[in-house]
């Protein structure tokens, strides 16, 4: 009998057959150079072969690049999209394989992606009754043994949800996507001037938008905030912060008529603090954003490779416990052989602390994230330090609480009171192993009841009401999770997509006018696409999949007829949402200066082979254009050339240093371009500016004699660097300040 085994990465393959092919195992390569394993067992033989994430893609049946698009099928990525093509070459060794075998095991990361990458091969290579399911929250020998021992049945169910999702997601994505390009741009559609929208984008941009409405629209208010200092100590009005400017004058100046005081109250208590859960996926990328900086995507990437590594567990999960089975006192017992969590694993052991503190959420599939004990070689400094957080984090569970003593003084001048409240560390417990978290500690003066206080100052300090604060990508991770829209694995690239569209930027997500405009235009002609109600009834619905409450077919049919009534919708006020988009676009687009011939704005085009380049927005009536360097960041500085009166940008190029120049081709300043610089890097050279398309008539500026003599010029004092470099002493400082 010969079995295949599917993993869903080369180097959890790798492992797989490591943990079980003992000395029969081989390694093979194919002809392309992708590896995969065999080994036996008796007379058996079992192939390990590696996808590398999906190896099949929805596609839709057919040509038509209009919209509605109803009918889609599964096809293999590389023939779909040609940042694919990669996948071909691990398809073609499981097509090579599989006709050998009988029997299939998908032993793909066990959440819903997984079960859709392995199956699907086995589905449309194989025979989904021949399979089976390996079950691993970590890539450790021992949970790849216990798993393959232990296999299930194929969680067919998790796969129709998933498969519904997926073709759900493509068709909401691909049929809005095109509605909102076609209605911006009519049919000249390019990768550059598309735009998007989909079933989770929507209402993540409605949350953004309503933020920044919020923020927009708050009003300040001023109120009073009454400090009193009293033995080198503020103590603050028990009113508390006071919205009318006479009633916080009255309460000073009783405060002031009675400046000797009596301590009205001392209490003291010692509070135990405990630590926090273990991470779920959504508190981890929380924490590394306010711990480290960073970004939720990178921190999922960074664990994955923790994972696959066999450091920590799988990270996609949503639970926060941590059940004995996973072997608790053994995870720590390997972890106090590593320095630096030696002392705080031994602490445990002595005290014999095997039991965690764990969270409410649960995941049917996955335990909350944990280190495995292995000790981690050859880390990154940002897998170093996501790994540590994830130890501390873990080992923290099993401390004794922190005890805190907080005390409260509240003293009293004349009619009004005032309080004081501290804090002190008496045990730092668990936050002794976990340094992300700090008690904010402060000592109050050793006063006691009916003592008599002075009052040294008294401030009567204005204040302003401050508006909310914008999320940050954690902070709206989180918010989607609470409001069950997206999954744990998608919302931090929902998030980028965002981002990458133009609709918020920042670090605190701010939404630009142009995604402002785009939601407007939404929420008032076709509101579907931008209220989470509609999206939340689908996940509902592919959720009830996997518990067989629906079947997948009903569900995409839901799906199919929701999405057709947001198209209806939008068709029926396509006009009106296509103006506000091309006013939005026009208004959207940077301006890097006035064009010297007739004060038009100068503005970024793209030809229709993808160059960039620059031309006066009155065009037709204008159709002055200048060429660009390709493949850089351009900026405009607000200055202009003193020569040419063309406006001076900056280029910003990866891997080289940023310089000034201003758009004319002709400028004296350009006279020896192409040569080499004191510092060892070469200015841009004429040959990589791109010229605009179409002649004259697209306002394509004809190269005059004196702009070919001048790039004559800069080939010829390329070639000689001698004369470049007497040519360079003759800039002026002008021109040197400009490169």
């Amino acid at each position: 009998m010969k079995t295949l085994i599917i993993s869903e990465k080369p180097s959890v393959a790798e492992r797989v057959a490591s943990a079980l092919g003992g000395s029969t195992l081989k390694r093979m390569k194919s002809g392309e150079g992708v590896s995969y394993y065999s080994f036996h067992e008796g007379a058996d033989e079992t192939f390990v072969v590696a996808a590398v994430g999906h190896l099949y893609t929805i596609a839709q049946t057919g040509g038509n690049r209009n919209y509605p698009v109803l009918d889609v099928e599964w096809q293999p990525s590389y023939k779909v999209s040609n940042s694919s093509s990669y996948t071909k070459k691990y398809l073609d060794v499981i097509e090579e394989v599989m006709p050998k075998c009988e029997h299939y095991v998908n032993a793909c990361d066990f959440d819903v992606e997984g079960t859709v990458i392995g199956t699907n091969i086995i589905r449309i290579m194989g025979d989904v009754k021949r399979a089976r399911r390996m079950k691993f929250s970590t890539t450790t020998t021992r949970d790849l043994q216990e798993a393959y021992r232990n296999m299930q049945q194929l969680d067919i169910g998790n796969f129709y949800a998933g498969e519904a999702r997926h073709m759900l997601d493509w068709l909401w994505g691909i049929n809005l996507s095109r509605a909102l390009t076609r209605t911006a741009f009519g049919w000249n559609i390019s990768k550059t001037n598309s735009l998007s929208i989909g079933r989770v984008q929507g209402p993540s941009l409605s949350i953004l938008v309503k933020r920044e409405l919020e923020i927009r629209n708050f009003k300040e208010e001023p109120f009073w905030r009454l400090i009193a200092l009293v033995s080198g100590i503020e103590f603050l009005n028990a009113r508390g912060d006071l919205f009318d400017k006479k009633s916080a004058d009255k309460a000073a100046e009783e405060t002031k008529r009675n400046p000797e005081g009596t301590v009205e109250s001392v209490e003291a208590a010692d509070r135990e603090m405990y630590p926090y859960p273990p991470f779920d996926l959504t508190a981890l990328q929380l924490e590394a954003s306010r711990a480290l900086r960073y970004d939720p995507s990178r921190t999922l990437a960074i664990a994955q490779s923790l994972y696959e590594r066999s450091y920590i567990s799988y990270p996609r999960t949503s639970s926060q416990k941590l059940p004995a089975s996973l072997g608790l006192k053994g995870i720590i017992e390997e972890l106090s052989k590593n320095r630096l969590y030696k002392d705080y694993a031994e602490t445990l052991i002595r005290q014999g602390r095997f039991k965690p503190l764990e969270g409410k959420k649960e995941d049917e599939a996955h335990p909350a994230i944990f280190p495995t004990g292995e000790h981690p070689v050859n880390l990154t400094g940002e897998e170093e330090k996501l790994y540590d957080l994830i130890v501390r984090r873990f080992l923290a569970c099993f401390a004794e609480p922190a005890l805190v003593r907080r005390a409260k003084v509240v003293a009293k001048f004349g009619s009004e009171s005032y309080s004081a409240t501290g804090a002190t560390m008496v045990r730092k417990g668990w936050l002794d192993v976990y340094p992300f978290t700090q008690v904010a500690e402060k000592e109050l003066p050793p006063l006691k009841a009916r003592d008599r206080v002075r009052l040294e100052k008294l401030d009567e300090r204005e204040m302003m009401t401050q508006p909310p604060k914008r999320y940050t990508k954690a902070g709206l991770i989180a918010e989607l999770e609470k409001r069950e829209l997206g999954t744990k694995a998608t919302r931090a690239g929902i998030i980028d997509t965002l981002i990458k569209r133009g609709y918020i930027t920042g670090a605190s997500l701010e939404v630009t006018k142009f995604g402002m405009s785009v939601y407007d235009a939404l929420d008032k002609n076709c509101n579907m696409i931008v209220n989470e109600e509609t999206t939340r009834k689908l996940e509902e619905d592919m959720e009830a999949i996997s518990r067989s409450k629906k079947t997948e077919d009903e569900v995409i049919g839901e799906g199919k007829q929701m999405l057709l009534e947001a198209l209806k919708a939008f068709d029926e006020h396509k006009d009106n949402i296509a103006i506000e988009i091309r006013n939005a676009l026009k208004e959207s687009v940077p301006t890097l200066g006035k064009c010297p011939k007739d004060g038009g704005d100068l503005v970024i085009r793209r030809s229709k082979a993808g160059k960039t380049f620059v031309a006066c927005n009155n065009y037709p009536n204008c159709t002055n254009t200048y060429s660009l360097p390709q493949g850089a960041l351009i900026e405009a500085t607000g200055n202009t050339c003193e020569h040419c009166h063309t406006p001076i940008i900056k280029v910003i190029r990866k891997g080289r240093r940023p310089f000034t120049m201003d758009l004319d081709p002709n400028c004296v300043t350009k006279k020896d371009w192409g040569s080499n610089r004191d510092d060892g890097s070469s200015v841009v050279a004429a040959s990589e500016l791109a010229q605009p398309e179409g002649g004259a008539k697209a306002g394509q500026r004809k190269m005059e004699p004196a702009a070919a003599k001048a790039k004559a010029k800069v080939a010829e004092t390329a070639k000689a660097k001698p004369k470049a470099k007497a040519a360079k002493k003759k800039v002026t400082k002008h021109v040197k300040a400009q490169k």
